[in-house]
Parts: C-alpha cells; structure tokens; sequence
C-alpha cells in the first residue's frame, strides 16, 4: 500500500485519523499534529525485562514519566482505543543485543506475545502551551526534528538497565525563558520543568550534533533550554543490551486519545 501524504494541517488532524494514517505508512515527525492531543514515546521490552523497565522508570520519573502500559500481547488500550500499538506510530526502531537493526513502519515481522508496552510522557505535549503564551518553537518553525542528545548526567541504574540521561532542546529567548520554565513545570507527567539552563557544555553537549533528530539554528538572544526526553529508555538499551527492545523512532510518536490538559496541573 502506497504511503499517505502529510495532511495539509496536521494541527487539525485527530489522533485517530493520524494512527490510521501511519497504520497505512505514513511516517513523519510529528510535532505539531493533532493540536490539543497527548503525545507519548514507547519502549516494548519482553515481559522478562518489563520489570526492570518499570523500576528504571520509577527511579528516573523526570525523564521516564509512564502515561500507561499495556500488558504481554496486548496491542490496543484506552491511550489509543481501537488502534494498534503495532502500526500506529509512523516509525519504529528496533534494537537485538543493544544494536539497532531497524527502522521499520510497523512491527508485523517483530512482534511476539510476550512483549509489554510502556506508554511514556513526552514534552511534545506543553509545546501548545508554550506557543500560546508566545514562545515560537524552533523545530516546528525550521520544518525539523526536535534535537536531541545523550548527556554526561547519569540516572539512576534499575536491574540490568543503565544509562545516561537523554535531553530534548528548545531555543527560547533570554526575557522568556523564565515563562518557558514556568509553563512547563506545571506538567510534570510530560517532563515538566528543564533540567537544564544554558552552557551545553556542561551537559557534554554539541549542539550542532544532536544524537537524534535535527540541529536547530539558536538565533542571537537565544537560550538553549534543555528538557528531559523520553528517548532515555532507549539510550539505556543501547548501553544495557537486552536481547530484544522496540521504541518509536525518535519525534515519530504515539498520537493517543488523551488531552494535553489531561496532564495540566494548575498552580495551587
């Protein structure tokens, strides 16, 4: 089946018109579709290494906020009822012994019974908030993947996974980045708050060398501010090596059912 083009104004489209068209092969970034909608990252792991996903998340809850799971086999749930955790993300990646062997649009020829399905918080989510207060998003503006990069900040190890913290990068003006810290620390099951203000350096950080997705241009005036990243569980693969993992291919995310005000906490 031929791919579907990218809708004129993803923006408009719903999450479940989205699911079917990735389902039918579309596979594009997906910032800035399906305005008002939660969008998440994947980690599918064996039911044998479930465990040690769910403790690592547990103690790294900044960068690894679980939206939901789904259990052994199971390929729907109510993030993205009547879809199909197997199809609906536009591109998958796939990881035998730490090492990336694919890139696939759907996981028929990967898909076994026993594979458990982690649902985790992406900071996608509080990109409308920041835009309607104002603050443009780089990515979005430049046509481009969100950056991201493997810093020197290690978390906290759980079982047979460690790894290092993965952080997403948003360049925000200097007056206000205290707006941008502000907004999104009122949504903490998405990433919340940056873990990081400014010197790249001190993170061990290239910013013209993402890890994943794209570089952005940083115009004069700009702060880099750097959040954390649900692509961490994937970094922790690579470094741990379990025999089998899945994730979605880094900006290619679950659309799911849930509102973006879903996970708004209002200031007391």
């Amino acid at each position: 089946m031929a791919a579907s083009a990218v809708p004129a104004d993803p923006a408009a489209v719903i999450p479940a018109e989205a699911r079917a068209l990735f389902r039918e092969g579309l596979a594009t970034p997906t910032a800035g579709w399906s305005a008002g909608f939660t969008q998440a990252n994947l980690i599918i792991v064996p039911r044998a290494q479930a465990f040690d996903v769910l403790l690592f998340a547990t103690r790294n809850p900044k960068a690894c906020p679980i939206l939901g799971v789904l259990d052994a086999g199971e390929t729907s749930g109510p993030l993205l009822a009547g879809g199909d955790i197997r199809s609906d993300v536009g591109r998958y990646t796939v990881y035998e012994n730490g090492v990336l062997v694919a890139e696939p649009t759907d996981l028929a020829d990967w898909w076994r019974p026993d594979l458990v399905t982690f649902i985790v918080g992406c900071s996608f989510t509080f990109e409308a908030a920041l835009q309607e207060a104002g603050i443009a998003i780089a990515h979005i503006e430049q046509g481009t993947n969100v950056p991201m990069y493997r810093t020197n900040v290690r978390c906290a190890p759980a079982g047979a996974l460690s790894g290092p913290l993965v952080v997403s990068m948003r360049p925000i003006p200097a007056d206000r980045v205290a707006d941008a810290v502000r907004i999104t620390s009122h949504y903490p099951a998405v990433h919340g708050a940056p873990v990081h203000v400014g010197d790249p350096a001190a993170l061990g950080i290239d910013l013209d060398r993402p890890d994943f997705g794209d570089a952005v241009v940083v115009r004069p005036g700009e702060v880099p501010v750097f959040w954390a990243c649900g692509v961490t569980p994937q970094a922790a693969v690579m470094e741990s090596r379990p025999t089998l993992a899945i994730g979605h291919a880094p900006g290619h995310m679950l659309i799911t059912d849930a509102r973006d005000s879903d996970y708004l906490v209002s200031p007391a």
